[in-house]
């Protein structure tokens, strides 16, 4: 399996928000750089793409090291709340549903396909990658051409 490493972060300005994720993938010598922005989200949907679109632009089954600086992304995985959450039919609780389940779906299939191990790191405390995903994120977020958070809008 080849060895990727990702870092991604999300940012929005507002929360709600227009907003933007980064994303930079490491394989051997090899980098690159993926960002997005939208009209209208939330600093966790975004969170949740920056990972989601690093791991959808790996074509085959990889062992991935994912840095995040979301602990909603960290805890949601590694201590099984997304699976809890899917298994509940996208409920936390009785009363209370879980938030964006469009995208852990994917994320879950995608953690699935994958070797993934989530490492979380401190945001904005120095580490280059995470600040460059920062930077990417930021300026997806403040770009010209942004996109539709269709699934936020219709379900607000």
């Amino acid at each position: 399996m080849k060895e990727v490493t990702i870092y991604t972060d999300g940012a929005c300005t507002g929360n709600p928000g227009p907003g933007g994720y980064g994303v930079i993938l490491k394989y051997q010598d090899h980098r690159s750089e993926i960002a997005a922005g939208f009209q209208k989200t939330t600093n966790n949907r975004m969170e949740l793409l920056a990972a989601i679109s690093g791991l959808e632009a790996l074509k085959e089954p990889c062992q991935v090291v994912l840095y995040t600086d979301s602990r909603y992304i960290a805890d949601g995985l590694t201590k099984g709340w997304a699976r809890r959450w899917q298994q509940n039919g996208w409920m936390r609780s009785k009363k209370e549903r879980a938030l964006n389940p469009d995208l852990w779906e994917r994320l879950l299939d995608l953690y699935d396909f994958h070797n993934v191990e989530i490492r979380w790191i401190r945001g904005h405390a120095g580490d280059p990658e995470n600040e460059r995903a920062d930077f990417l994120a930021v300026r997806a977020a403040k770009g010209k051409d942004l996109q539709t958070d269709k699934y936020y809008e219709n379900n607000q």
